[in-house]
């Protein structure tokens, strides 16, 4: 037991699961607000389950494992270089594979709706996976980074 207290009053655990939680409900509050959802059920899956929006959650949790690290560990070992460029990766994707894969989805997802709609040929629709935008990528990076200098000083 006292392990798993250990676990959850981590800085370095705060700050990922505190950074991505309040990513996640701003993220459900714009798009309640947004009425991009209709009801209860819409919000539970944006909190746990919806990509790209604001901000980044993967950026702010990542961030936040960063930052604390540096905090905790120090910036000169090894566990904070792994997690400095593990956030790199992961801002990278954000801004350029899972954005691009998302618009070809929607290309393809339009091209296949109108071969079907025009020459009746069978379509089912690719999932359209959801990229950020730079500005939703840095408001991520920022949160992350705030709170994880919140909990390591704390």
């Amino acid at each position: 037991m006292r392990s798993l207290y250990q676990l959850l009053s981590h800085p370095v655990f705060l700050s990922a699961a505190i950074s991505w939680l309040i990513a996640q409900l701003i993220k459900t509050t714009i798009a309640a607000i947004r009425q991009q959802t209709r009801d209860s059920s819409d919000l539970v899956s944006t909190i746990f389950w919806k990509t790209g929006g604001m901000p980044s959650s993967h950026c702010s949790m990542m961030t936040g494992i960063a930052t604390s690290i540096g905090f905790t560990e120090g910036v000169t070992t090894p566990v904070f270089m792994l997690s400095f460029f593990f956030a790199l990766v992961v801002v990278r994707d954000a801004l350029g594979v899972r954005r691009v894969a998302g618009e070809l989805a929607q290309t393809v997802n339009r091209l296949g709706t109108e071969l079907a709609r025009r020459d009746g040929v069978p379509f089912q629709p690719v999932k359209e996976v959801n990229g950020h935008t730079a500005a939703e990528v840095s408001v991520g990076i920022l949160l992350g980074f705030f709170l994880g200098v919140a909990f390591s000083i704390l």
